[in-house]
């Protein structure tokens, strides 16, 4: 049985997402309804992150490990999960 990556891509994506517009919207004109709309939406898709990246049957400890780090640390698990493409070197 395979497990899709799908959801921990698509979370690991918002995740980053929502932590650079917080950042930028605190770095510039620091708008409060972009604040209240994107603190849950990082906090969801950090958690989404995390749970995926624990439940998930080819999870290493160092990708687990990985995908506490907040911002990145979905996209560093999915490094660690995703499958080999290129084993051999093309001719």
């Amino acid at each position: 049985m395979t497990v899709s990556l799908r959801p921990l891509r698509i979370a690991a994506h918002a995740e980053l997402v929502s932590l650079v517009v917080m950042l930028a919207n605190l770095a510039t004109v620091h708008l409060g309804p972009v604040s209240s709309l994107m603190g849950p939406t990082h906090g969801c898709a950090y958690l989404v992150v995390v749970i995926a990246a624990w439940r998930h049957e080819r999870a290493t400890p160092a990708a687990k490990v990985l995908a506490v780090v907040p911002g990145v640390g979905g996209l560093l698990a999915l490094r660690r999960l995703a499958p080999e493409t290129a084993a051999a070197p093309s001719p």
